[in-house]
């Protein structure tokens, strides 16, 4: 083998060294891939979630416009309403005590 030769090869080895450092380490390399990958399938099972509380607040939606005995629970649990013929106790052991 030449001189020439060997240093063409050489050279070629070089590119081709280069060439696989830039694939795999580049911009739009494989490391980039692998990492837009796991991005992806991360926002897919959020996307999931939020699909799933869509629909569970799309049925709240419903029955707050269709169902009374479901709006009056709501009331008395989340915004603590009593019913019309509901009796308050205060008790004197309680009284002046803030919950």
């Amino acid at each position: 083998m030449s001189l020439g030769f060997k240093c063409v090869v050489g050279a070629a080895a070089l590119v081709l060294v280069n060439l696989l450092l830039w694939i795999v380490f580049g911009d739009k390399g494989r490391v980039e891939l692998s990492r837009l990958r796991a991005r992806e399938a991360a926002m897919a099972a959020e996307n999931e979630t939020l699909a799933a509380e869509n629909v569970d607040l799309y049925h709240t939606i419903g029955r707050l416009k269709n169902d009374p005995v479901y709006i009056e629970r709501v009331a008395r649990d989340e915004l603590g309403m009593i019913g019309k013929n509901d009796l308050i106790i205060i008790r004197s052991d309680m009284a002046g005590r803030e919950k």
